[in-house]
């Protein structure tokens, strides 16, 4: 008898082929026949109008601390995620001294929008080495599979400390790294993770770690990804990293390169495109690129205490380090806002925000009639300029005012195109980050229902691929990412007629009573990771023992 057997499915088996309708069965956590099932199971299923397909590799998040005390890394597992992949810009919590413990804090809060006390009350620090943060990982386990990467600003901070976020390293301080990179590659990391962004700082608004590498630092490191034979190097781009170079360390290493984040801009229509047709050619040379979009508009709620939205411009810079009184003087600066909207009007391709005030709003206000509307509305009824009609709102409210800005992403017309391209990886969820005032961990749910049911940007065939089998070939992540006999049953079960995600809404449920920002699945019936059933048409439930698995061993 087959533990479990599930019938009458549209099954969508992960690799692009036109779905059939037939029966699923699987044992000991493996799927062990498709077709015709005639075996009984101690489970079975009747899933007629039900589609089935792998469950969804998130290949993009950042539950690197989350999962130190939340196993179940919720909102995933609800969403039809199966497999996350950690660690993503390099910004990861190991290696990690435990005199640096609070600088690294201090970086993911102001980097990833996480909340310090959080932080400070919920990670396990039962490890030092990216070694044995990994054998933490397996012991405690996880509801979901996880893979994770060896993030090059933690790297950094190991090995140079306070001078990791102020110079490039020496020769000895790249080696020292190399070993670090290289021991982690061994140990089971997925590769190696960086970032050049603009957009990312860390405390006091000094650029995280990464960014102070030069090309022969970066070279060095992802290097050690030819050494080991397997693996892949994620970086978030900045504007002064070319794709000809990361073509050239594609080369070098032999590896696959993923470049984050392509995303299209209204002000600067055909950049991101530019950038796909560039990875194109890269791959017709025979050099391995991807280029990570996503299928949803970028919308982040913000606050001028964390004004995540601004901090990729030169002009904001000198602001983030500015606490209380001080702070907001410099805010109300005549130069310091002259100096903003001089930038703002120049293009500028690697930022988050370019000016389209009439896609930034007022979320919440002491001044109710506010809300809802948005600052360009609001600039022309009081006649001033749309960044001072938005700083002097936030000063009148001593900075608690929460406005919303739809950044990038909004054509929807260009992001289906995105979608189509064959050099694109559907990505970027940053589960686990930004949690106060993003979310997007329910994108694969996105993926299947706007764009495949409401918008026919994709067949149900080609999303599935997307979510599932595409990601597991280029990560190396073996026998997942497909329904066929001997794969291990990470499943997901849903109604392609209703299937979405809900919109976000906020809890209180991390450490210190902290808030974030989650949503619910629509349409889904079932996830089973490792044959594990782990969400049923209620939602996530708690299953009788953690299913996942610390995944250490990938394709070369």
């Amino acid at each position: 008898m087959h533990d479990l057997v599930i019938r009458n499915a549209l099954l969508l088996d992960g690799t692009g082929s036109p779905p059939v309708v037939a029966d699923l069965a699987a044992t000991g956590g493996q799927i062990v026949e498709i077709g015709k099932v005639k075996e009984k199971g101690k489970q079975t299923i009747d899933a007629a109008g039900l589609a089935l397909m792998p469950g969804i590799i998130d290949n993009h998040t950042h539950y690197d601390a989350q999962i130190t005390w939340d196993p179940h890394v919720a909102p995933s597992p609800a969403l039809g995620v199966t497999t996350a992949v950690i660690g993503n810009c390099g910004f990861t919590i190991a290696p990690c001294r435990a005199a640096d413990r609070e600088r690294v804090m201090r970086n993911l809060t102001q980097v990833e929008g996480m909340s310090l006390e959080a932080l400070r009350a919920g990670i396990r620090w039962e490890f030092e080495t990216v070694p044995q943060y990994l054998d933490m990982l397996e012991r405690e386990g996880a509801a979901l599979n996880i893979a994770a990467f060896v993030g090059h600003s933690s790297v950094r901070t190991y090995v140079m400390g306070e001078a990791a976020t102020e110079r490039a390293a020496s020769t000895a301080e790249v080696d020292e790294m190399r070993g670090i990179v290289l021991a982690a590659l061994r140990a089971g990391a997925i590769g190696f993770a960086t970032s050049t962004s603009p957009a990312h700082n860390g405390a006091d608004g000094r650029p995280m770690p990464s960014r102070l590498a030069d090309d022969a630092e970066l070279a060095a490191l992802v290097g050690t990804l030819r050494e080991h034979g397997r693996g892949l190097f994620m970086l978030t781009k900045g504007g002064q990293t070319t794709l000809e170079f990361l073509e050239r360390l594609a080369a070098e290493s032999g590896r696959p390169v993923v470049v984050a984040a392509l995303l299209h801009n209204s002000t600067q229509p055909d950049d991101v495109f530019a950038d796909l047709r560039a990875i194109a050619r890269a791959n017709e040379r025979g050099h391995r690129l991807a280029g990570a979009v996503s299928c949803c508009p970028l919308t982040m709620d913000f606050t001028l205490h964390s004004p995540y939205t601004f901090e990729s411009l030169e002009a904001w810079r000198p602001v983030l380090a500015l606490k209380g009184a001080e702070h907001q003087r410099r805010l109300a600066d005549p130069a310091f806002r002259a100096a903003v909207r001089a930038e703002i009007a120049r293009p500028g391709h690697f930022r988050l925000f370019n000016g389209e005030w009439d896609k930034v709003q007022v979320v919440e206000s002491r001044r109710r009639e506010l809300e809802g509307r948005t600052i360009a509305v609001i600039a022309r009824e009081t006649g001033k300029e749309p960044l001072d009609a938005m700083l002097d709102l936030a000063l009148a409210e001593n900075l608690d005012t929460v406005f919303s800005a739809l950044l990038l992403n909004s054509d929807e017309k260009a992001v289906a195109r995105l979608l189509g391209d064959p050099h694109a990886l559907v990505s970027l969820s940053d589960a686990g980050a930004h949690l106060t005032f993003f979310n997007d961990a329910g994108y694969g749910l996105h993926l299947l229902g706007h764009w495949t049911r409401s918008r026919g940007a994709l067949t149900l065939e080609q999303a599935a691929w997307r979510l599932t089998g595409q990601p597991a070939a280029l990560y190396g992540i073996k026998e997942r990412g497909a329904l066929r006999a001997g794969y291990y049953a990470d499943l997901l079960l849903f109604d392609p007629r209703t299937v979405e995600r809900t919109a976000n809404r906020r809890v209180f449920d991390l450490p210190a009573g902290a808030s974030r920002l989650t949503c619910d699945a629509i349409g889904v019936h079932g996830v089973w990771v490792n044959g594990e059933r782990i969400v049923d048409g209620a939602g996530a439930r708690a299953p009788s023992r953690l299913p996942g698995r610390l995944l250490r061993e990938f394709a070369a």
